[in-house]
């Protein structure tokens, strides 16, 4: 698929056309196009999102305290809404993955997309500054902004048992990464979770972020906190 056709679906077109290129490229595709992966401009892309977002709900929300706020961020900034939005532009016909990712499914996977999704925010952000960027994101992440606000868009699994780890003083809680394996183009992540001495069954998950909310939610739903 031509990056053209993106370009026109995000409504932003590149000064710099390998920007674009590399923000698409998977780290698996390195070796087989000979090009840097997006890992650097994901790195940026995140910078660049949670202050955009941070920057609108301030304003907008004029009334509300440092801990709402931050909830809201929080729900506005995380892989599942990133991928949502993936969608919304066609995203995964535009990566550029390794033939072992494209075989194991890549480009349906939440964490290659929502790590895409950052890195094209880099990218804008690099060609066309901050200004741009901030229009971009919002343009972006409109519908699930609005969700957020209207109280639609639910916690993720690792806010909502903190919350409930600190309202009854159970302890202090920690992740701790069981294990990693499989190939290399398709990892499986085991963490668990740890309150104090307690120690709760491990979970999986396609990077150590999803295996943390997974196993979050694990022990949510040991504990009946959710259905």
């Amino acid at each position: 698929m031509e990056l053209s056709t993106l370009e026109e679906l995000i409504g932003y077109c590149f000064v710099d056309k390998d920007l674009l290129r590399t923000a698409m490229t998977h780290s698996s595709a390195v070796n087989e196009q000979k090009a840097a992966s997006n890992q650097r401009l994901e790195f940026l892309g995140d910078a660049v999102l949670q202050l955009s977002i941070s920057n609108h709900i301030y304003r907008l929300l004029q009334e509300e305290n440092e801990g709402v706020l931050s909830k809201l961020r929080s729900l506005i900034v995380c892989s599942d809404s990133l991928y949502k939005a993936s969608d919304n532009i066609r995203l995964s016909e535009f990566l550029i993955l390794g033939k072992g990712e494209e075989i194991s499914g890549g480009r349906k996977k939440k964490n290659i997309l929502a790590d895409a999704m950052e890195a094209l925010i880099g990218a804008v952000y690099l060609d066309g500054g901050y200004k741009k960027a901030d229009v971009f994101v919002q343009h972006l992440l409109d519908g699930i902004i609005k969700n957020a606000l209207d109280g639609q868009l639910q916690y993720d699994y690792k806010t909502m048992l903190q919350e409930y780890v600190q309202s009854r003083n159970m302890g202090e809680l920690s992740y701790e990464l069981v294990k990693i394996s499989g190939p290399e183009h398709a990892q499986v992540f085991t963490s668990r979770v740890c309150i104090d001495d307690r120690i709760f069954p491990g979970a999986k998950g396609q990077n150590r972020k999803q295996s943390e909310q997974n196993a979050a939610e694990s022990v949510l739903r040991k504990w009946k906190v959710i259905e």
